[in-house]
C-alpha cells in the first residue's frame, strides 16, 4: 500500500535545508582553501556563509518546533532498546545483504519510519552536530560581541575545532544520506517520495505485513 509518510511542511523544510547546507559547504570550503577559489572570493564567501548559516539556524528551529508540536520528535527520534537490538541486523543488511538481494529487515510504519541505523544517524546529526555547527557559527559571526563566551569555551582555536569537526560530520552524513536515498526500488524512488510525500509499501499502525525501505 501507499502512505503519506512525509508531510508537506517537512518536505519543503527538507529541500530548503539541503540547499542551504550545500551553500554552507561550498562557501566554507572557499574560506578554508586559499587557492584555487571555489566559486566565491573570500569576502563574498564570508557574507554568503554568514547569512546561509542564519537561514540554517532558522530552519533548525522550525524543524525542532514542528517535530515537537506534532510529536515526531518523540515518535521518530528516541532511540529505544529494540533499536539497539536491531542495529547488528540492519548493519549486516547494509554491508552484505543489500548486495545479495536480501530483504531489508526494517519495515516502515507511520509510527516508526526510520530503521535503527537511520535513527542513530539522524539523532546525532540533528541533535548534536547541527546544533554544534549553528552555535559555533553564531559565535563566529561576531567574535567581539561573543568574546567572553568564546573565552569560556577555550578560545578561538577550540571554537574553530568544534565548528569544523561538526561541519565535517554533517558533510559525511550528507554523503551517506545521498547514497542511501538511491537504495529504493529504483535509484530515484526515495528522491521522488520526498517530493510527493508518498511511499510505497508503508505499513499502517499495527500491521504485521512485511515491507521494505532503505533510505
Amino acid at each position: 500500500m501507499r502512505g503519506q509518510l512525509h508531510p508537506l511542511a517537512l518536505r519543503i523544510w527538507h529541500w530548503v535545508n539541503a540547499a542551504m547546507i550545500i551553500v554552507l559547504m561550498i562557501t566554507g570550503a572557499s574560506l578554508r582553501i586559499s587557492e584555487p577559489k571555489i566559486l566565491f572570493g573570500y569576502s563574498s564567501a564570508v557574507l554568503i556563509h554568514k547569512y546561509a548559516g542564519y537561514a540554517v539556524a532558522a530552519s533548525f528551529l522550525f524543524w525542532l518546533v514542528y517535530c515537537g508540536v506534532t510529536g515526531s520528535l518523540s515518535r521518530y527520534y528516541v532511540i529505544r532498546s529494540e533499536d539497539l537490538k536491531g542495529m547488528p541486523k540492519q548493519a549486516k543488511f547494509y554491508l552484505f545483504g543489500i548486495f545479495k538481494g536480501s530483504e531489508n529487515p526494517f519495515h516502515p510504519t507511520l509510527q516508526e519510519k526510520f530503521n535503527p541505523l537511520q535513527k542513530v544517524a539522524y539523532v546525532f546529526t540533528m541533535c548534536v552536530f547541527t546544533p554544534a555547527v549553528i552555535i559555533s557559527g553564531i559565535l563566529f559571526s561576531n567574535i567581539l560581541f561573543f568574546r567572553s563566551v568564546i573565552d569560556l569555551m577555550g578560545g578561538l582555536r577550540v571554537l574553530d575545532a568544534v565548528h569544523v569537526i561538526a561541519a565535517y560530520a554533517v558533510a559525511v552524513y550528507l554523503v551517506v544520506h545521498l547514497y542511501t536515498s538511491t537504495l529504493g526500488k529504483t535509484p530515484l524512488t526515495h528522491i521522488k517520495e520526498m517530493f510527493t510525500g508518498d511511499e510505497d509499501h508503508v505499513e499502517s499502525v499495527g500491521s504485521s505485513s512485511t515491507t521494505r525501505t532503505a533510505g
